[in-house]
């Protein structure tokens, strides 16, 4: 698949204004003709990208077994979806290459799975004194990390406008530095830089034009979820890289934090995993009906 580079934001938005004359022109023909009928189902991480872990579990292998899951629910229930999936092992998927296997085979609807986590705190604490030379009492200090393992919940991100704060969002750190991993990501990003926050900017852009359905989707999720009796973080508009690029509504699911070890149980259990994929199914169906209805 072809690169598309990330120019100067001016002729991004040049770009963008051209793109949406033109797909305002052939909106009507478009949605009378449009169906459901390919899903790329994205396991997120994988390989060498899967630091993220609970007490006994890593983040790479539980968004594999619910992006598994989820497709044979699909492949059961949607006889008529093809299911394509970015990975079925645990290997590691460059983002360009996750979003260009969405594009290559014209999905309609691109969902990466994911687990959610808390950042790690440093702080200095006293566990003793001590005398110096001259016989002054000192602290003797070391360094502890911490991370909060009672917060939990579910969040849905569909890539939106970037905000010049983003950059000090966790999520979006840690769910783009998989970048950093690839060998050659200047030249599949062309110049893209993950601490820019610029460059998310124009990232956001770009995936503008699918951000109607792609909220709908995530709402749709996020009140399956409801349903089920979680907490509803709610639906975020992020500058997620494994999102921009995408040719069709796509989201990135959070299905519950593995720090915190009520959730990392629920996600591994197998009427967690059930409930999870039962309510992800149901909101695909649900989007289906409607656009295909309109």
């Amino acid at each position: 698949m072809k690169n598309i580079p990330l120019p100067g934001a001016k002729a991004i938005l040049m770009v963008f204004i051209s793109t949406a004359l033109v797909i305002a022109s052939y909106s009507q023909a478009f949605t009378q003709q449009y169906k459901v009928k390919t899903i790329v189902i994205d396991a997120g991480h994988g390989g060498i990208d899967g630091s993220t872990r609970g007490i006994y579990s890593t983040e790479k292998d539980v968004a594999l077994k619910t992006a598994l899951n989820l497709g044979k629910m699909i492949e059961a229930s949607m006889p008529d979806v093809k299911v394509v999936y970015t990975r079925k092992e645990d290997v590691f998927v460059k983002l360009y290459d996750r979003i260009g296997i969405a594009n290559v085979n014209k999905a309609d609807l691109f969902i990466s799975i994911h687990c959610n986590d808390m950042p790690v705190y440093r702080s200095t604490v006293v566990t003793g004194y001590t005398r110096n030379k001259k016989g002054k009492r000192v602290p003797i200090t070391k360094t502890v990390s911490r991370k909060s393992t009672s917060t939990h919940g579910t969040e849905t991100f569909v890539s939106g406008f970037g905000r010049m704060s983003e950059q000090d969002n966790e999520v979006i750190k840690r769910e783009n530095d998989a970048i950093l991993l690839e060998d050659n990501y200047k030249e599949n990003y062309e110049g893209f830089d993950p601490s820019n926050p610029e460059n998310y900017i124009i990232l956001s852009l770009m995936k503008n034009n699918y951000r109607e359905a792609s909220l709908n989707l995530a709402k749709m999720v996020q009140d399956e979820y409801v349903k089920a009796g979680r907490i509803n973080r709610g639906v975020q508009e992020k500058s997620l890289a494994v999102l921009a690029r995408a040719g069709m509504p796509a989201i990135l699911t959070e299905i519950g934090f593995i720090s915190n070890p009520e959730e990392e149980d629920y996600i591994n259990s197998d009427a967690g995993q059930q409930e999870i994929c039962a309510g992800l199914l149901s909101a695909i169906q649900r989007y289906k009906k409607s656009v295909e209805r309109n």
